[in-house]
């Protein structure tokens, strides 16, 4: 059976940080076997707990019993090198921090390594799948997986369909997609593609009213979740997604379309210059007990 079909349920996670320790949970939930990969000892070591302290969550909430835990977490391994990560993968997603020559090098060693029917997937915001496609011999299986934080809350996998991407990667990608239990839009292979190019809008935007004294962040996103039936407000999103992460895509999308829209509030830049990076550090646009 082909790679990404049903019945071949490997997958290769290379990147055990927030977004990729949560794209393992989901993936091992869902019955896939999954090899979670980082060059980092200490991230790997991070990333399995926190796909443990997923699955005890699970179970706290009801969602799951504690054999559908310990049967999903035995199908997580953790794998430090590449190699062994994807040898034997039906569906490879890259999940390393948004640096375009970062993301084509590790596409370059996992293609010589992975099946040549795996689907390839990077899990990117904004950087253009394209670009990190050259980097390998067959970009017509290379697909933009781009997940969501919190992976397991958030039901949508937007697929990017680079210049070369084939109509059968696609298909894949929608598949894996279903399998996750996730809903599929595809996109084209444009600056900040769809999610992105909205999402960061309407953050920066609140940053801005946040930086001229508007009101408070609080009640900026309380306005857009009473007023407009969002379920979260963008400023705690952002906080949420890392506001080094909302910064570096709003810079990437100010450069390729030069407009004032995504030019980045000083605010903005100054919190991430003194490390106030949202959840993860403890402090962004609120404060959190839990980084």
């Amino acid at each position: 059976m082909s790679g990404g079909d049903s019945g071949a349920r490997r997958l290769a996670v290379l990147g055990a940080g927030t977004m990729g320790h949560g794209i393992a949970y989901v993936a091992a939930a869902a019955g896939f076997d999954v090899a979670l990969n980082d060059p980092s000892s200490e991230a790997l070591d991070r990333g399995m707990a926190k796909v443990a302290g997923l699955f005890d969550k699970g179970v706290e909430r009801g969602k799951l019993t504690a054999e559908e835990r310990a049967a999903g977490l035995a199908r997580v391994r953790r794998v430090p090198e590449l190699a062994a990560a994807v040898e034997s993968a039906s569906i490879v997603v890259e999940a390393a921090p948004e640096r375009l020559e970062l993301k084509r090098a590790i596409f370059a060693e996992l293609e010589r390594h992975a099946p040549a029917d795996a689907l390839l997937g990077t899990n990117t915001s904004a950087l253009p799948v394209s670009r990190i496609a050259e980097a390998v011999a067959t970009p017509e299986r290379v697909a933009g997986l781009h997940f969501f934080n919190p992976v397991p809350a958030m039901r949508l996998l937007e697929v990017v369909r680079g210049e070369r991407t084939s109509d059968e990667t696609v298909r894949r990608a929608r598949a894996f997609a279903d399998a996750l239990g996730k809903t599929a839009i595809v996109v084209k292979d444009l600056p900040g593609f769809a999610t992105s190019r909205l999402g960061v809008v309407l953050g920066l935007e609140a940053a801005r009213m946040v930086e001229q004294g508007v009101a408070s962040a609080a009640d900026i996103d309380r306005a857009m979740e009473l007023g407009y039936n969002h379920p979260m407000g963008p400023l705690r999103i952002g906080d949420l997604v890392g506001l080094d992460v909302r910064l570096a895509v709003a810079d990437q999308l100010h450069a390729a379309y030069g407009t004032e829209t995504y030019r980045a509030p000083e605010l903005l830049r100054r919190m991430v210059a003194e490390g106030k990076l949202g959840r993860k550090t403890g402090e962004g646009f609120y404060r959190w007990d839990d980084a």
